[in-house]
């Protein structure tokens, strides 16, 4: 993987953000539009950060750009499933983002499911608000997704936990959990995961003050009295309200874990099932089995969190 030192200018004037660098790029993008699609960030504050990638991921990114441009799509469930099939074969790749010092990975030759999910919701979101999207305005979409606040200090300020990786992106308003509404029930993640095991981390282990940091973390998301779960035995029943290119979310008994596995959930045939990065396939998949058969069949699955993309037009 080629390495780059990239800065990346974060910059808010009169609710208008452009990080390409490029005034000629930015002009053409309509300021009310951009304001929508990246949150508000303090006025002239710099974001100097690592970044990682290959100018492969820039081919393949104006591959899909030019591909997107030319199919007709309505609502933002139409691009993320367009988007979704376009990476439909690529290989899963586990620990794609473990690199030190912590900076943007940008991954579009290989996923896992987390860095699927974000990849695919990043470029649905860019490709929807802007009429010429570039690859900086992906990156930047891509660093909100992914880190909290949008900011990257090291490797605590990365979305680990799934749960706060919904909360962090509702609070922008990216996405809205909407398990409540489609018949979830209360649900309260218990999350030690990661700071109970920092021997599996390399980053824990060459910065043991992390643990403690990432274990505040864990206790501050344990706190929030907001979340929901549809229980296995009650997915067939709910499954109606769920639509193409809600984000699935698979509860785990794993100890000290909430989220094992995300994809995006796709009606194939009739049955309602998902297309996500597979552990067991090695690569982007539509899965065979309906989504309720798939949670019963892995015994560790306890049930599903729904939550909806945010239409941006």
């Amino acid at each position: 993987m080629i390495i780059k030192t990239k800065i990346i200018l974060v910059c808010l004037l009169f609710s208008c953000i452009s990080c390409s660098g490029n005034n000629e790029t930015a002009k053409q993008h309509d300021s009310k539009q951009q304001a929508e699609i990246i949150p508000e960030a303090d006025t002239g504050v710099l974001d100097f950060t690592m970044f990682y990638s290959t100018e492969e991921d820039e081919l393949i990114f104006d591959d899909y750009i030019s591909q997107i441009k030319e199919s007709e799509h309505g609502q933002m469930a139409d691009v993320i499933i367009k988007t979704a099939c376009f990476f439909l074969d690529k290989p899963y790749t586990a620990s794609t983002l473990e690199f030190e010092p912590e900076g943007l990975v940008v991954n579009l030759r290989e996923f896992d499911c987390t860095t699927f999910v974000e990849s695919v919701l990043a470029l649905s979101m860019t490709v929807e608000k802007y009429d010429y999207p570039t690859f900086d305005d992906f990156c930047t979409q891509l660093q909100y997704i992914r880190y909290r606040k949008g900011t990257i200090n090291d490797y605590t300020s990365r979305l680990h936990y799934f749960s706060d990786w919904i909360y962090e992106n509702e609070t922008f308003g990216f996405v809205k959990d909407i398990t409540k509404e489609v018949g979830g029930e209360p649900y309260k993640p218990e999350l030690s995961f990661i700071s109970s095991h920092p021997d599996s981390y390399k980053q824990l282990k060459s910065n043991p003050e992390y643990a403690e940091i990432i274990q505040r973390k864990e206790q501050e998301i344990s706190k929030r009295d907001i979340y929901t779960f549809i229980p296995e035995a009650k997915i067939n029943s709910c499954k109606k309200e769920i639509k193409d290119g809600d984000i699935i979310c698979f509860v785990t008994d794993i100890k000290g874990l909430d989220v094992s596995h995300v994809g995006f959930a796709y009606h194939n045939s009739g049955e309602l099932t998902f297309i996500h990065a597979s552990t067991s396939a090695k690569k982007v998949i539509i899965n065979p089995q309906p989504l309720s058969s798939y949670v019963k069949n892995n015994r560790r699955n306890t049930g599903i969190i729904v939550v909806r993309p945010t239409d941006i037009n």
